[in-house]
Order: C-alpha cells, then structure tokens, then sequence
C-alpha cells in the first residue's frame, strides 16, 4: 500500500515565530497566601515589565500555582497594559511629582551623559521604556509593586510640550481681531454705556 503523499503538517508547515520587539523583565516572584475555609492556599505572584526601549513600556502581574505559569501570565497583562511616553533626546520632557498609595516619587530630566539616577523599580522601567538620562527621587515604601505602579503612573503624566500648560494671557480689547476672536467665543463682557458717551458721528468717547 502506496504512502499518501500529503506533507506532514507538524514538521513542515510549522511557522517561525518572529522575535518580539518587547523584551521583558521579572522585576520580582513572591509566595503570597489566601486563607480558604479548608486552610491556607499557596500561590505565586510575579511581576513583569516590558518595553521595546523606544518609548513604550507597560506593566503585569500575574498568579498561579507555579513560578511559570504566574510569569505568562505577568508577560501577558504586560503586554496589555502598555503605554506610550514622549522621549526628548534620551530623556524625559519635564519634572513630574507623585505620591501613590505609600510611595512618592519625583523624576526630572537630565542632560546627556548624565545616566539612570535611579534604583530598584524605577530603574527597571527606565531602562525598558529607553530613558538614558534621568534623575528620581524615591520616598516612603520599598515594595516593589507600589514603587513600580506609581512610575508608570508618573510616566502617563508627561507630555510632549509642557509649555502648553502656562497660563494663556487673555488678549486686550485694544486688539480688535483679538476682541472679535472673544466675541465669537463668548468671552467677551457687555458693558453699558450712556447717549453722553456718544458723539455725533456715533463713535464712542473716552
């Protein structure tokens, strides 16, 4: 009996997978425990950061009963959850304050050459969103978790021009484009005036 000539699926129809642009880190794996009504259940927590070092980072955490499992499913919501920040010149635009939970934090930019003035998680995720110079300061609690989920919260408060939040100084009446301009947007107030302040012509006097 003649082979069937149909190619073999598992050998020769199996796709490469194409490397991912992500490379990602396990910034820590703990034992946590849950009390059931039967007893404890033990369980592992990880977190993982990835990032593509060009300005996008994102951040997991995942449990399961094994190291492994609890990692791919830190990989995955990582994935997820990534965020977009703007780099200027290896740095970042502007100084950002933050205080979440029991940590708080401040990074400010740096100039060339200056490096990662940074440590623990913050460092982690410096380096995985392709910060090269920045400064940070780190206040309050050392875990992980926290330390980690308030940079990335920092990280979503840049922004790319951060003069676009001064103070916008109001045009004067004198500019009579810019009172028109008020006119149209319903800024501009009514004031009341009198026929005294009329001349013949029907310009206003002083």
């Amino acid at each position: 009996m003649a082979k069937s000539s149909r190619p073999d699926r598992k050998r020769n129809d199996r796709r490469q997978r194409e490397p991912s642009e992500f490379e990602e880190t396990t910034l820590s794996v703990d034992r946590v425990t849950r009390v059931v009504k039967g007893g404890r259940r033990m369980r592992f927590r990880a977190i993982v950061v990835a990032g593509n070092k060009k300005g996008k980072v994102g951040l997991g955490t995942g449990k399961a009963a094994e190291v492994q499992a609890a990692v791919q499913k830190a990989s995955k919501a990582a994935r997820r959850n990534m965020i977009r920040i703007p780099l200027n010149k290896g740095t970042i635009p502007h100084a950002v304050d933050l205080k979440f939970k029991s940590a708080k934090i401040r990074i400010m930019p740096a100039s060339p050459g200056t490096g990662l003035i940074a440590g623990g998680a913050l460092r982690v995720v410096f380096e995985a969103a392709g910060v090269k110079d920045v400064l940070s300061k780190r206040y309050g609690t050392r875990n992980k978790l926290v330390n980690a989920q308030a940079i990335i919260l920092a990280l979503q408060k840049l922004h790319a021009r951060p003069e676009h939040f001064k103070e916008e100084v109001k045009p004067t009446v004198a500019n009579p484009d810019a009172a028109a301009l008020e006119v149209e947007r319903g800024n501009a107030g009514v004031k009341e005036i009198s026929r005294s302040q009329i001349d013949k012509e029907g310009n206003l006097t002083a």
